[in-house]
């Protein structure tokens, strides 16, 4: 059974439809990216995935050992989030508020679990730096370790590297692909269409009356990714030949199959 299971979903708000035909499913080791234009519900379909917003219509099944405060989500990030006055540590601490129970302090084994997460994130010197102190991907990598503190299983990632430099970028991309290899399902919205289709395995596009959801492959050769991809989507010019080349090649493994 599917860690996350979304059947026929509508997504909106006071009754007005943004998006609705979604049907996908994230299991053990997946690396979903969803993707679509500004506005398609990309955003509503994560509040909703986290029971912060009901369906309009439609069934959401969480199974496979998940419990729905399993999932670490790392949100996208505003003005304020960026300058909250805490300490690193009390931020990764919060994470484990779930393994806390009807108990109203952080015991042992949750202050352990952040220790431990923040040195997995490199950020365990910087526990006592009040986070609006931080450099862009250093406040990541401290989200990130926040994340970790609730789940072994699933990452909910909203736009992850928005406002980090190339480099700090592509450094972060390669922290979740290590995860992502050692087991943790990735749940990730990015308008980064090339990171997209290097990393993930599958693909939801999302679209007001019909979605895509799929294999990264597939993905490569239907017509959502060449609606997006030629109407100017998100995609600079320069990516369009390294992405073409990754579907060329999907199309041969398919031809020689």
């Amino acid at each position: 059974m599917a860690y996350i299971a979304c059947e026929n979903l509508t997504l909106g708000y006071n009754g007005n439809v943004i998006a609705k035909h979604i049907q996908f499913e994230v299991n053990k080791g997946n690396y979903l990216c969803i993707v679509g234009e500004n506005g398609a519900g990309k955003s509503t379909l994560i509040k909703t995935l986290l029971h912060l917003m009901e369906p309009l219509g439609g069934k959401i099944t969480i199974g496979d050992g998940l419990k729905p405060y399993e999932i670490g989500y790392l949100p996208q990030q505003t003005v304020v989030q960026k300058d909250f006055p805490a300490s690193v540590w009390e931020i990764v601490l919060s994470g484990t508020l779930p393994k806390c129970g009807v108990r109203p302090f952080f015991g042992k084994a949750q202050k352990q679990l952040a220790e431990e997460h923040m040195k997995s994130m490199a950020v365990w010197e910087l526990r006592k730096q009040c986070y609006r102190n931080l450099s862009g991907g250093q406040q990541q990598r401290v989200l990130l370790a926040r994340a970790l503190c609730a789940t072994t299983k699933v990452l909910l990632l909203d736009e992850p590297v928005t406002g980090l430099d190339p480099k700090m970028a592509a450094e972060f991309y390669r922290i979740i692909q290590q995860l992502n290899a050692d087991g943790i399902a990735v749940i990730m919205i990015s308008h980064d269409i090339q990171a997209a289709v290097r990393y993930a395995s599958h693909i939801l596009h999302v679209e007001r009356e019909a979605s895509f959801y799929g294999s990264k492959e597939k993905y490569l050769r239907s017509s959502e990714w060449k609606g997006f991809q030629y109407a100017g989507g998100e995609v600079e010019r320069k990516e369009l030949s390294t992405i073409d080349s990754t579907s060329a090649k999907a199309d041969r493994g398919d031809k020689n199959e």
